[in-house]
């Protein structure tokens, strides 16, 4: 079935710049600027009003229909990003080995390079390299926590995932082995008072 019309609104704060062209979204705001290219998804934006984007389909599926709320969820996610920033907390988890995390920042790129060693007791010296854009810092106020910042939801919790995933115990029973570095706590840089 065939939806004649759909469409979404999304407001817009008033510190923030919205610039849509040809399906390009790019958002300024206080912490910076992010842009995400939508040129793959068949919507159209307009400007109903000022501080409001419409973003509309005609005569889409049910799966097309269901890409406007993405979308919308996608630019809400830069407005966040740009205003408050995005932060994940992650724990390390271990029962007999403690896990060592060293950061390092590379010098040619400038990105943040997370080093993991005695992981369940081996030998082998895990590396991940952050998103551009992800900030890495070892806890202050909490034992055995990493802390991930950026403006881009996808960098951060991209960047998150890979720590989650380089750490995975191979030919073991999970459901025993938990250690790991697992993501905690998601929220804002700039918390809300």
């Amino acid at each position: 079935m065939r939806y004649i019309h759909s469409e979404e609104t999304l407001e817009v704060p008033e510190n923030v710049k919205v610039s849509i062209k040809s399906r390009l979204v790019s958002v300024e705001g206080p912490r910076g600027k992010l842009s995400k290219d939508l040129s793959h998804i068949a919507v159209s934006f307009s400007s109903p009003k000022k501080n409001l984007i419409g973003i509309e389909i005609h005569h889409g599926v049910r799966k097309n229909v269901a890409a406007l709320r993405t979308v919308r969820t996608i630019i809400n996610n830069l407005i966040i990003g740009v205003t408050k920033g995005f932060k994940y907390k992650m724990r390390y988890v271990y029962a007999h080995f403690p896990i060592n995390v060293n950061l390092d920042q590379s010098s040619e790129t400038g990105l943040w390079e997370v080093e993991i060693r005695n992981f369940v007791g081996e030998k082998i010296v895990r590396r991940v390299v952050m998103q551009s854009g992800v900030d890495v810092e070892i806890s202050k106020a909490q034992k055995d926590e990493l802390v991930l910042t950026g403006n881009s939801l996808e960098a951060v919790s991209q960047s998150a995932a890979d720590i989650q995933q380089i750490c995975r115990v191979r030919n073991k029973d999970i459901r025993k082995f938990l250690d790991g570095l697992y993501v905690s706590e998601k929220g804002n840089v700039e918390e809300d008072q």
